[in-house]
């Protein structure tokens, strides 16, 4: 009840609707601005920076994340909590990538109405005054939520929109897409009362992009997992996070050709992310154990070149081509797909893959510009325990690779501070 009624549009809601003329609505050139909820530090603010749009508000509660967006966005105004936030201000884009904590596997998993993912209501709230009518809606999430209780943040979310009067759509799209070696993959989700979003989220599509194991391929995966589950990429590091299954702020580790296992820096980090160097080092001032927050706060951020890469579909949609249709996309009450919008009153599953583009991809060992450190005895002692006690199955030589490494830096000084 607190999260409000779910209720299909009214028949007069889908008729005022128009359908948009491809590249009729924006203009290249136009200044389109933007309002971000849940801003964390930036990326999807300076995403849509880097495509043209100018921000006039962010609301963010962390107050370490609000050092860095005072410093990277000054003269933006800054609100505190969305939660009492009266209104946003008239802007042709609002921004949402609300807390993953309870609808992310590596999370609690307590569905959309847990306390973090459940604010989520707040800019179904914003979004129903008169008083604030965007253009467009862009929201952002982890992929599990379409799968989390059948479905159900995804059943929440459109029957909210399609209250409001919004047409949807939404995609998962991997962050390698953009050329940078992080495997991330994330939901997006862009919404319109007036405009197709169709034009925006599938006017691109390069398809699948194989990554074939290399001799001199490096492997990331997380130091923190071993028992049950296994955080793993080749040429790249898994996705970031803001914290671990053993419940602190951590890096991945690196398992490069030569045999090394070594943690990336906070800059690279950053460069994953697709921000630049130091971004998140105002943080620093702001707080005890600076790193392990930077590491925190580029774990959770939004991917700078998806925002960048939706900013640019925004000022120049493109035509939606029908033949991508698939169906509905809950046919007895499966999982939601990759793909899905609902345009006119009608949902349809989409046929597009995680990849809008292939942006000339750097693989991992070539693209860490700052020195690495070895992975601690302590983590790798703790790492290869649990990978002993467990069933999974990894790679040929990884484990051995492991204790190698484990050998190689016993009776060193523990470097990874972080495992504190």
């Amino acid at each position: 009840a607190m999260f409000g009624s779910i209720v299909p549009p009214s028949r007069d809601k889908l008729e005022y609707r128009s359908r948009v003329i491809p590249g009729s609505k924006v203009e290249s050139g136009t200044m389109l601005t933007t309002a971000g909820l849940f801003a964390g530090i930036g990326g999807i603010e300076e995403g849509l920076r880097r495509a043209g749009l100018s921000c006039q508000l962010l609301c963010e509660i962390d107050p370490t994340a609000q050092t860095v967006l005072k410093h990277q966005f000054p003269g933006v105004r800054l609100a505190s909590d969305v939660r009492t936030l009266k209104s946003i201000p008239r802007v042709d884009l609002v921004t949402a990538g609300f807390p993953c904590q309870d609808l992310s596997q590596a999370g609690r998993t307590r569905g959309i109405f847990g306390r973090e993912s459940g604010l989520v209501r707040e800019v179904f709230r914003l979004l129903s005054s008169p008083r604030s009518r965007p253009k467009w809606l862009l929201m952002e999430n982890v992929p599990f939520m379409l799968q989390l209780e059948r479905g159900r943040a995804m059943d929440y979310l459109a029957a909210q929109l399609e209250e409001l009067g919004f047409d949807w759509a939404y995609r998962i799209v991997d962050a390698r897409s953009f050329g940078l070696p992080q495997r991330r993959q994330r939901v997006v989700l862009v919404a319109s009362r007036i405009e197709d979003p169709r034009t925006v989220l599938f006017a691109d599509d390069a398809g699948e992009r194989l990554f074939p194991r290399r001799e001199s391929s490096a492997c990331g995966f997380y130091w923190t997992e071993g028992l049950r589950g296994l955080g793993w990429a080749v040429d790249a590091v898994p996705t970031l996070k803001g914290g671990s299954t053993i419940g602190i702020p951590s890096p991945p580790a690196i398992w490069l050709p030569e045999g090394g296992i070594v943690v990336p820096d906070i800059r690279d980090a950053e460069r994953l992310q697709g921000f630049t160097v130091d971004w998140t080092e105002p943080a620093t001032h702001a707080g005890r154990r600076g790193e392990a927050l930077r590491w925190k706060l580029v774990g959770n951020a939004v991917s700078v070149g998806l925002a960048a890469w939706v900013g640019r579909q925004l000022r120049t949609p493109s035509e939606y081509d029908d033949a991508l249709d698939a169906g509905p996309p809950r046919e007895n009450g499966r999982r939601w797909p990759l793909a899905a919008y609902n345009v006119g009153g009608r949902r349809q599953a989409v046929d597009v893959s995680e990849w809008p583009v292939h942006d000339r991809f750097t693989p991992l060992d070539e693209f860490l510009d700052y020195p690495t450190r070895e992975l601690s005895e302590r983590a790798t002692a703790g790492f290869l325990r649990r990978a002993r006690r467990g069933s999974l199955r990894f790679p040929h030589g990884f484990l051995d690779a492991v204790e190698a490494h484990l050998e190689q830096v016993r009776g060193e000084p523990d470097q990874l501070a972080l495992a504190g």
